[in-house]
């Protein structure tokens, strides 16, 4: 199995559509709570304009990049051998449909201001109930670090990191502090952001690499998994638009057999994204559905990704998962490299939830990957840092909203600004 870089050349179509648019209790903590509520109510547009500032920078450069690259034909990386023929799967460049490798990587590391501005958005709730941050460390004092660490505790917990991780994040704060690497709030604040970027990164991994087919006549399998009313046959559908941003034919499995319209649901997907429709003849098992579409694909030849939607189960029942698994091992059967990337859908409104439902499907399933759903609707946020702490699997994407461009490629750096935004200087 290869791993490759996972997200970017889908946003240049999307930009084309998008056009940039763009507990210390004491007397003094009360006196100053009316001013900092103020503060906090205009964090949001402050950081919004920042980052417009930075990323107007960063899209100039890869607008230069992308003109050195006209040159090349289909997509085609020069670093691939020249012996790769067209609509051959040589290297796993298919250039009669316009897929490549290295176009899918481009449309999964290219951002644009639009997509920082829905991180943005989906985290404002989250990102509200740890504003009470900025009161805490406005009033930092060392003397007072037991207390202020007390405070900061209640607060990550407030929107779900779970005790563990959060316990993990303040005992590197006390630390930096015995250590004088910490004197003020702000450095408080940076070394927090920083320690929780370090969780999502360094346990979690790279979260823009997914596992792809190394055999050029194989595409590439991935098995979407989850609870019920997770989001996962939506999710499907906003994959299926990153892939076909970046050449790809895509082929969706309706293997949800058991919700009323599930297929309809995929295949009214199917047609939005220019995808097929594996063939499913009524009344079979969701592991004969599997097996035959794996073999659909291969036989047809020209199929470069395989989507499989699966039915929504609880974690906790047991036969279901067995189902799950026999799922699985359904498609391995046919093809034993697959499924390439197994990924789990996490509903973000369920927060702590969510790491009790990663444990049960990891140890089952093998999970390779999570995309976190509901993002904008929750203020349980922090409870993903949790499980990327416990599971040391990456977050590979974060739906924030309802279109097809608001699911994005989770980037760990823009995701812990957008929950705890700077001051930028003569802002307050």
């Amino acid at each position: 199995m290869m791993m490759i870089s996972s997200a970017a050349a889908a946003l240049s179509a999307m930009e084309t559509k998008s056009g940039m648019h763009s507990n210390n209790k004491t007397t003094t903590k009360m006196q100053k709570k009316d001013t900092s509520t103020g503060m906090r109510r205009s964090v949001a547009a402050r950081a919004m304009q920042r980052y417009g500032r930075e990323k107007r920078e960063m899209n100039t450069n890869t607008n230069n990049n992308n003109n050195k690259n006209t040159s090349r034909s289909s997509g085609l990386n020069q670093s691939y051998s020249s012996s790769s023929l067209p609509g051959k799967r040589g290297n796993r460049v298919i250039m009669l449909s316009g897929f490549s490798l290295s176009k899918l990587t481009s449309v999964l590391k290219k951002k644009t201001q639009s997509d920082f501005d829905r991180v943005i958005s989906g985290t404002s709730k989250t990102r509200e109930k740890l504003s009470y941050m900025d009161e805490i460390l406005g009033l930092w004092r060392l003397e007072d670090l037991d207390d202020t660490l007390d405070e900061l505790e209640e607060t990550l917990l407030s929107v779900d990191f779970g005790p563990k991780t959060a316990g993990k994040v303040l005992d590197t704060i006390r630390e930096l502090v015995e250590d004088g690497k910490i004197k003020t709030g702000e450095d408080c604040k940076r070394a927090l952001k920083e320690t929780i970027v370090n969780i999502l990164v360094n346990d979690g991994g790279d979260p823009t690499k997914m596992n792809v087919s190394e055999d050029e006549k194989i595409p590439t399998c991935v098995l979407i998994i989850g609870v019920n009313g997770g989001g996962k046959t939506t999710t499907i559908g906003k994959l299926s638009n990153w892939y076909k941003n970046a050449g790809a034919k895509v082929m969706m499995v309706p293997g949800d057999t058991f919700r009323a319209a599930a297929a309809e649901q995929l295949q009214t997907w199917a047609d939005r994204t220019g995808a097929i429709m594996s063939k499913s003849p009524p009344n079979t098992k969701p592991g004969a559905v599997s097996y035959k579409a794996v073999d659909e694909a291969i036989a047809m030849g020209d199929i470069d990704v395989i989507l499989a939607d699966t039915s929504g189960r609880l974690h906790t029942n047991l036969d279901l998962m067995d189902e799950l698994v026999g799922v699985k091992n359904s498609i391995k059967k046919r093809e034993s490299s697959m499924p390439h990337e197994v990924l789990l859908v996490l509903d973000g409104t369920t927060g702590l939830n969510m790491l009790n439902q990663a444990r049960e499907f990891g140890q089952q399933l093998g999970v390779t990957g999570i995309i976190l759903t509901k993002l904008d609707g929750t203020a349980r946020g922090g409870a993903v840092i949790s499980v990327v702490d416990e599971m040391k699997i990456p977050v590979k994407f974060v739906g924030v909203g309802e279109s097809m461009e608001d699911l994005q490629v989770f980037e760990p750096v823009s995701f812990v600004d957008a929950l705890f935004p700077e001051e930028e200087a003569g802002d307050a």
